[in-house]
Protein backbone atom coordinates (compact mmCIF):
# COMPACT_ATOMS: atom_id res chain seq x y z
CA UNK A 1 0.00 0.00 0.00
CA UNK A 2 1.45 3.14 -1.43
CA UNK A 3 1.03 6.24 0.91
CA UNK A 4 0.51 9.94 -0.84
CA UNK A 5 2.52 12.46 0.57
CA UNK A 6 1.30 16.15 0.25
CA UNK A 7 4.29 18.00 -0.34
CA UNK A 8 3.91 22.24 0.74
CA UNK A 9 6.66 24.35 -0.89
CA UNK A 10 8.81 26.36 2.04
CA UNK A 11 7.87 29.67 0.66
CA UNK A 12 4.22 28.76 0.94
CA UNK A 13 4.46 27.73 4.42
CA UNK A 14 6.04 30.50 5.67
CA UNK A 15 3.70 32.71 3.99
CA UNK A 16 0.89 31.09 5.85
CA UNK A 17 2.65 31.68 8.99
CA UNK A 18 3.48 35.30 8.44
CA UNK A 19 2.08 38.61 7.04
CA UNK A 20 4.80 40.29 5.06
CA UNK A 21 4.05 43.87 5.16
CA UNK A 22 7.40 45.67 4.67
CA UNK A 23 9.80 45.86 1.54
CA UNK A 24 13.14 46.46 1.07
CA UNK A 25 12.19 48.88 -1.30
CA UNK A 26 9.05 50.23 -0.59
CA UNK A 27 9.41 54.39 -0.62
CA UNK A 28 6.22 54.87 0.64
CA UNK A 29 7.86 57.47 3.69
CA UNK A 30 6.24 57.37 7.14
CA UNK A 31 6.84 60.50 9.35
CA UNK A 32 8.64 64.12 8.56
CA UNK A 33 9.97 64.68 5.17
CA UNK A 34 11.85 68.02 3.60
CA UNK A 35 14.09 67.96 6.81
CA UNK A 36 17.38 70.01 5.67
CA UNK A 37 14.87 72.80 4.11
CA UNK A 38 12.99 73.12 7.34
CA UNK A 39 16.33 73.17 9.42
CA UNK A 40 17.98 75.44 7.41
CA UNK A 41 15.40 77.96 7.44
CA UNK A 42 15.66 77.36 11.54
CA UNK A 43 19.31 78.19 11.92
CA UNK A 44 19.43 80.90 9.32
CA UNK A 45 17.05 82.87 11.64
CA UNK A 46 18.63 81.68 14.69
CA UNK A 47 22.20 82.60 14.03
CA UNK A 48 21.14 86.06 11.80
CA UNK A 49 23.85 88.80 12.28
CA UNK A 50 26.17 86.74 14.42
CA UNK A 51 29.74 86.87 13.77
CA UNK A 52 30.20 83.47 16.03
CA UNK A 53 28.91 80.18 15.47
CA UNK A 54 29.41 76.63 16.64
CA UNK A 55 28.04 73.38 15.13
CA UNK A 56 28.81 69.79 15.59
CA UNK A 57 29.68 67.15 12.95
CA UNK A 58 28.54 63.38 13.30
CA UNK A 59 28.70 61.31 10.20
CA UNK A 60 28.59 57.10 9.32
CA UNK A 61 25.33 56.49 11.75
CA UNK A 62 24.47 53.66 9.68
CA UNK A 63 22.77 50.90 12.06
CA UNK A 64 24.80 52.01 15.34
CA UNK A 65 21.32 53.45 16.16
CA UNK A 66 22.36 53.18 20.22
CA UNK A 67 25.44 54.85 19.64
CA UNK A 68 23.83 57.90 17.94
CA UNK A 69 21.05 57.87 20.29
CA UNK A 70 23.95 58.33 22.75
CA UNK A 71 25.77 61.16 20.46
CA UNK A 72 21.99 63.24 20.82
CA UNK A 73 22.04 63.63 24.29
CA UNK A 74 25.78 64.39 24.83
CA UNK A 75 24.72 66.93 22.30
CA UNK A 76 21.86 68.40 23.59
CA UNK A 77 24.15 68.20 26.88
CA UNK A 78 26.34 71.00 25.88
CA UNK A 79 24.02 74.16 25.68
CA UNK A 80 26.13 75.66 23.40
CA UNK A 81 25.62 74.56 19.44
CA UNK A 82 23.67 76.42 16.62
CA UNK A 83 23.21 72.48 14.83
CA UNK A 84 24.38 69.63 13.82
CA UNK A 85 25.82 68.41 10.14
CA UNK A 86 25.49 64.61 9.50
CA UNK A 87 27.82 64.04 7.12
CA UNK A 88 26.56 61.16 5.37
CA UNK A 89 25.87 57.73 5.37
CA UNK A 90 22.68 57.70 7.88
CA UNK A 91 21.79 53.95 5.90
CA UNK A 92 23.99 50.74 5.20
CA UNK A 93 21.83 49.66 2.93
CA UNK A 94 19.57 52.38 1.89
CA UNK A 95 16.40 50.76 3.01
CA UNK A 96 13.42 53.18 4.17
CA UNK A 97 13.65 51.91 7.59
CA UNK A 98 16.72 52.83 8.17
CA UNK A 99 16.38 56.22 7.11
CA UNK A 100 13.02 56.69 9.01
CA UNK A 101 14.85 55.33 12.24
CA UNK A 102 17.78 57.25 12.04
CA UNK A 103 15.70 60.54 11.79
CA UNK A 104 13.85 59.94 14.06
CA UNK A 105 16.37 59.90 16.61
CA UNK A 106 18.39 62.97 15.25
CA UNK A 107 15.03 64.74 15.91
CA UNK A 108 15.41 64.64 19.30
CA UNK A 109 18.41 67.36 19.14
CA UNK A 110 17.42 70.23 20.91
CA UNK A 111 19.13 72.15 17.31
CA UNK A 112 18.36 71.34 14.38
CA UNK A 113 20.17 69.25 11.97
CA UNK A 114 21.12 68.72 8.01
CA UNK A 115 21.96 65.53 6.28
CA UNK A 116 24.73 65.27 3.74
CA UNK A 117 23.95 61.99 1.39
CA UNK A 118 26.64 58.95 1.69
CA UNK A 119 27.45 55.90 -0.35
CA UNK A 120 25.51 53.85 1.59
CA UNK A 121 22.32 56.22 1.16
CA UNK A 122 22.31 55.63 -1.79
CA UNK A 123 22.12 51.91 -2.38
CA UNK A 124 18.40 50.28 -3.57
CA UNK A 125 16.19 52.93 -3.34
CA UNK A 126 18.01 55.10 -1.34
CA UNK A 127 18.61 58.04 -3.44
CA UNK A 128 15.01 58.77 -3.63
CA UNK A 129 14.46 58.02 -0.07
CA UNK A 130 17.39 60.37 1.42
CA UNK A 131 15.53 63.18 -1.70
CA UNK A 132 12.07 62.39 -0.21
CA UNK A 133 12.96 62.87 4.00
CA UNK A 134 16.07 64.85 3.45
CA UNK A 135 16.11 67.10 0.52
CA UNK A 136 18.44 67.87 -2.11
CA UNK A 137 21.88 66.45 -2.69
CA UNK A 138 23.83 69.87 -2.72
CA UNK A 139 22.29 72.84 -0.81
CA UNK A 140 23.65 75.05 0.65
CA UNK A 141 22.86 78.10 3.78
CA UNK A 142 24.62 80.80 5.52
CA UNK A 143 24.82 80.46 9.81
CA UNK A 144 25.85 83.94 11.23
CA UNK A 145 28.53 85.14 8.70
CA UNK A 146 29.57 81.62 7.03
CA UNK A 147 28.17 79.82 4.09
CA UNK A 148 28.11 76.28 4.12
CA UNK A 149 28.37 74.61 0.98
CA UNK A 150 26.94 71.08 1.38
CA UNK A 151 27.83 68.77 -1.42
CA UNK A 152 27.53 65.16 -3.00
CA UNK A 153 30.56 63.63 -3.73
CA UNK A 154 29.54 59.94 -4.31
CA UNK A 155 30.01 59.46 -8.04
CA UNK A 156 31.16 55.93 -7.61
CA UNK A 157 26.99 55.03 -6.80
CA UNK A 158 25.70 57.91 -9.78
CA UNK A 159 27.81 55.43 -12.52
CA UNK A 160 28.03 59.09 -14.49
CA UNK A 161 24.73 59.49 -15.10
CA UNK A 162 25.02 62.75 -13.93
CA UNK A 163 27.53 64.90 -12.85
CA UNK A 164 29.25 64.44 -9.37
CA UNK A 165 30.24 66.40 -7.88
CA UNK A 166 27.98 69.02 -9.41
CA UNK A 167 30.52 72.26 -10.63
CA UNK A 168 27.15 74.26 -11.88
CA UNK A 169 26.50 74.19 -8.20
CA UNK A 170 29.89 75.31 -6.64
CA UNK A 171 30.30 78.10 -9.67
CA UNK A 172 26.70 79.46 -8.58
CA UNK A 173 27.75 79.36 -4.99
CA UNK A 174 30.57 81.07 -5.69
CA UNK A 175 29.21 83.73 -8.26
CA UNK A 176 26.10 84.43 -5.90
CA UNK A 177 27.80 84.66 -2.33
CA UNK A 178 25.37 85.96 -0.18
CA UNK A 179 26.31 89.86 0.76
CA UNK A 180 26.00 88.84 4.54
CA UNK A 181 28.28 85.90 4.22
CA UNK A 182 32.12 86.72 5.02
CA UNK A 183 33.31 82.65 5.07
CA UNK A 184 32.80 79.99 3.69
CA UNK A 185 33.37 75.78 5.04
CA UNK A 186 32.98 72.94 1.99
CA UNK A 187 31.27 69.79 3.71
CA UNK A 188 31.12 66.14 1.51
CA UNK A 189 30.69 62.62 2.55
CA UNK A 190 33.84 61.62 0.31
CA UNK A 191 36.49 63.45 0.20
CA UNK A 192 39.02 63.64 -2.97
CA UNK A 193 41.61 61.06 -3.80
CA UNK A 194 38.79 58.26 -1.53
CA UNK A 195 37.42 56.00 -3.70
CA UNK A 196 34.02 56.90 -3.74
CA UNK A 197 35.37 60.48 -5.36
CA UNK A 198 35.92 60.88 -9.31
CA UNK A 199 39.03 61.81 -8.93
CA UNK A 200 39.42 62.13 -13.16
CA UNK A 201 38.19 65.78 -11.72
CA UNK A 202 40.09 66.04 -8.36
CA UNK A 203 42.26 69.44 -9.94
CA UNK A 204 39.25 70.81 -10.93
CA UNK A 205 37.75 70.19 -7.74
CA UNK A 206 40.74 71.92 -5.95
CA UNK A 207 40.39 75.13 -7.97
CA UNK A 208 36.76 75.39 -7.80
CA UNK A 209 36.78 75.10 -3.58
CA UNK A 210 40.18 77.18 -3.53
CA UNK A 211 37.70 79.88 -5.42
CA UNK A 212 35.31 79.99 -2.43
CA UNK A 213 34.86 83.40 -0.77
CA UNK A 214 36.85 82.95 2.72
CA UNK A 215 37.42 79.77 1.97
CA UNK A 216 37.95 78.00 5.69
CA UNK A 217 38.08 74.61 6.02
CA UNK A 218 36.45 71.35 4.53
CA UNK A 219 34.84 68.51 6.42
CA UNK A 220 34.01 65.09 5.13
CA UNK A 221 33.34 61.81 6.74
CA UNK A 222 33.28 58.32 4.88
CA UNK A 223 36.71 57.22 6.29
CA UNK A 224 35.81 56.03 9.68
CA UNK A 225 38.60 58.00 11.12
CA UNK A 226 39.61 61.43 12.66
CA UNK A 227 42.16 62.73 10.44
CA UNK A 228 43.60 65.79 9.63
CA UNK A 229 44.51 65.96 5.53
CA UNK A 230 45.66 68.49 3.24
CA UNK A 231 45.14 66.13 -0.18
CA UNK A 232 46.03 68.84 -2.83
CA UNK A 233 49.04 70.72 -0.93
CA UNK A 234 47.33 73.94 -1.20
CA UNK A 235 47.14 74.92 2.56
CA UNK A 236 43.10 73.69 2.50
CA UNK A 237 42.33 71.17 5.61
CA UNK A 238 40.13 68.63 5.25
CA UNK A 239 38.89 67.33 8.51
CA UNK A 240 37.64 63.79 8.23
CA UNK A 241 35.23 62.88 11.05
CA UNK A 242 35.07 59.36 13.13
CA UNK A 243 31.83 57.19 12.09
CA UNK A 244 29.61 57.33 15.26
CA UNK A 245 30.41 53.88 16.85
CA UNK A 246 33.72 55.30 17.68
CA UNK A 247 31.87 57.53 20.25
CA UNK A 248 33.31 61.11 18.63
CA UNK A 249 32.00 63.76 16.57
CA UNK A 250 34.14 67.06 15.70
CA UNK A 251 32.90 70.47 17.59
CA UNK A 252 33.42 73.16 15.24
CA UNK A 253 33.71 77.24 16.28
CA UNK A 254 33.82 80.40 13.50
CA UNK A 255 34.84 83.47 15.08
CA UNK A 256 36.55 86.30 13.82
CA UNK A 257 39.61 85.00 15.36
CA UNK A 258 39.86 82.32 12.33
CA UNK A 259 38.00 78.39 13.47
CA UNK A 260 38.93 75.87 15.81
CA UNK A 261 38.27 72.35 15.03
CA UNK A 262 38.09 69.52 18.42
CA UNK A 263 37.19 66.15 18.29
CA UNK A 264 35.32 65.26 21.39
CA UNK A 265 34.41 62.22 22.60
CA UNK A 266 31.14 61.45 24.31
Amino acid sequence: MRMKIAVVPYACAVMAACQVDYHPYDTRVDGAMGINARNVARIEAATAGRREIRFAVISDTQRWYDETADAVEALNGRGDLDFVLHAGDMADFGMKAEFERMRDILDGLDVPYVAIIGNHDCLATGEDLFEEIFGDFDFAFTAGNVRVVCMNTNALEFDRDEPVPDFSFLEEQILEFPANAEKSVVAMHARPFTEQFDNNVARVFEYAVSRMPGLQFCVNGHSHTYDVAEPFGDGVLYYGCENIAKRSYLLITIDDNGYDCEKVDF
